[in-house]
């Protein structure tokens, strides 16, 4: 084998090894500007929510919470508002249930007969 064999031999692998970099390079970037595509597109669908201020809703009931409002919020407010939200769905569960029972022709249990 002549000595310029192995020069060629030599030249054809390094150019089959920068072309193998290269080509994963462009794949490397593509994927990456697609992952930034994505985020900026998640960053607008995400900065499109407003976050309304505590204020009542049209019944003038409660106030409609705002995201992380517990994080300032003193611990004796949010046992309270734990507390009524609790006994708000326990109360729902009850009627759903006397509902379901009273529609079924099933007696009622003592506890969820309302007295008042």
């Amino acid at each position: 084998m002549p000595w310029w064999s192995w020069i060629l031999l030599w030249l054809a692998l390094i150019a089959v090894s920068l072309l193998c970099y290269v080509l994963l390079g462009v794949r490397l970037f593509r994927k990456f500007m697609a992952t930034v595509r994505e985020l900026s597109a998640a960053g607008e669908r995400l900065g499109h929510r407003t976050h309304r201020p505590e204020r009542p809703d049209d019944d003038g009931e409660s106030p409609v919470k705002v995201f992380g409002a517990a994080v300032f919020a003193s611990p004796e407010q949010m046992r309270h508002d734990y507390v009524t939200a609790k006994a708000s769905r326990q109360e729902v569960r009850r009627q759903k249930r006397v509902k379901r029972k009273a529609e079924r022709g099933q007696p009622q249990s003592l506890h969820d007969i309302d007295f008042s």
